[in-house]
């Protein structure tokens, strides 16, 4: 076998390195460009893609959304023969001003004797009760303190189905704690509903509350204020015991908890207007521009407003003071939002007559006159 001098294998290897780095030029466009040969090549990964993220509606949340602790006396029952026990409760609180005004739930300070609000930085203040509305679950409570923070708020918050929430709050006194979730259901907010309706004109969704999220915030992805946390749905067992409902959780919407705040600092408590009446859609009658018009009186307190002023059951309310009646809830927060003391003319269909009927409006759970 002939022998191959080192000069053949030198000359075979530069040949072999030529024809290699031709084939990476065809093969790897960038080193044609001068870019070079990335470890990338070797290490294939799908290059990393922004991630959703709410820190920035957090970041501009929560520092309003406060801790209260309040402290309560109850007397034991028998047989401990009237002994008295202190107890300290806890829930949440946002900051709506910067007066110091911070809207909470009715429950999370209800028989409190002293109210205590720890600031997100750490601050520890003493609260007044301003005033609560046990009918929405709200209450007011006041510090006295500057550079406050204070939640982002619209006038409108256009809630939808389907948008994205979060709720803050300080559950089980972990400290302020963030959950995630959509809005199941919504509802009206005018002053008459929740009175009315129980849950019906809460906001309906499955962020997560648990014991001491009561009071705390509702916001949107971009940190607006959207409702204050109320609690979970409850139901009853086989046994008719209380239980909790999983994934069902509500809070009260911005705009009604808003108007409830604003007359609970200017007047010490709630207002409403109050008529008497309960009501049904009704087909018969119809607006000019052609649509359904008039509600159906169904049931008439004896002793309410609409019942001294001569409004009787199986009446059609066509219209109130001039303008056309579209359902039961836009007049039920017609009256409820009315002045007590207020006269409003109703039109009514009775007999297939039209008549007209002034009505004195009574402020709700007022004792009738006379």
């Amino acid at each position: 076998m002939k022998k191959r001098s080192w000069g053949y294998f030198f000359s075979k290897s530069i040949i072999l390195g030529i024809v290699v780095s031709v084939v990476m030029l065809i093969l790897i466009p960038d080193l044609r460009q001068g870019s070079g040969l990335s470890l990338r090549l070797f290490n294939q990964q799908s290059e990393s893609t922004d991630r959703v993220s709410f820190h920035d509606a957090v970041r501009s949340a929560a520092p309003a959304v406060v801790d209260i602790y309040s402290q309560s006396v109850a007397t034991r029952p028998f047989p401990y023969h009237g002994q008295t026990i202190e107890r300290t409760s806890s829930g949440s609180g946002v900051i709506m001003n910067e007066n110091g005004y911070i809207l909470t739930c009715y429950h999370v300070i209800k028989n409190a004797e002293s109210i205590q609000i720890r600031l997100s930085d750490g601050r520890f203040l003493e609260a007044q009760q301003i005033g609560q509305d046990p009918f929405t679950d709200l209450a007011v409570l006041k510090i006295d303190e500057e550079n406050l923070p204070v939640i982002a708020q619209q006038e409108q918050t256009k809630t939808r189905v389907g948008d994205v929430v979060l709720a803050i709050g300080n559950p089980y006194r972990l400290g302020q704690t963030i959950t995630q979730g959509v809005i199941s259901a919504t509802g009206r907010s005018g002053l008459s509903n929740i009175a009315n309706n129980g849950y019906a004109d809460f906001i309906q969704m499955d962020a997560t509350l648990n014991e001491g999220n009561s009071g705390g915030a509702l916001v949107d992805s971009n940190g607006y204020l959207l409702g204050i946390n109320n609690a979970n749905f409850k139901t009853l067992d086989s046994q008719n015991r209380i239980k909790d409902v999983a994934g069902i959780f509500f809070a009260v919407p911005y705009e009604l908890a808003k108007r409830v705040m604003d007359s609970i600092i200017a007047n010490g408590r709630v207002i409403r207007g109050y008529m008497g009446i309960t009501g049904t859609p009704s087909s018969q009658p119809y607006t000019s521009a052609g649509n359904p018009s008039g509600i159906l009186v169904s049931e008439v307190d004896p002793y309410g407003p609409a019942a001294q002023a001569g409004i009787k059951k199986m009446d059609i309310l066509t219209r109130v003071d001039d303008q056309d009646i579209e359902g039961v809830h836009q007049i039920l927060d017609v009256v409820a939002e009315t002045k007590p003391g207020t006269v409003l003319t109703f039109e009514v269909i009775r007999n297939n007559q039209i008549m007209t009927i002034p009505v004195t409006i009574r402020e709700l759970g007022a004792t009738p006159e006379g």
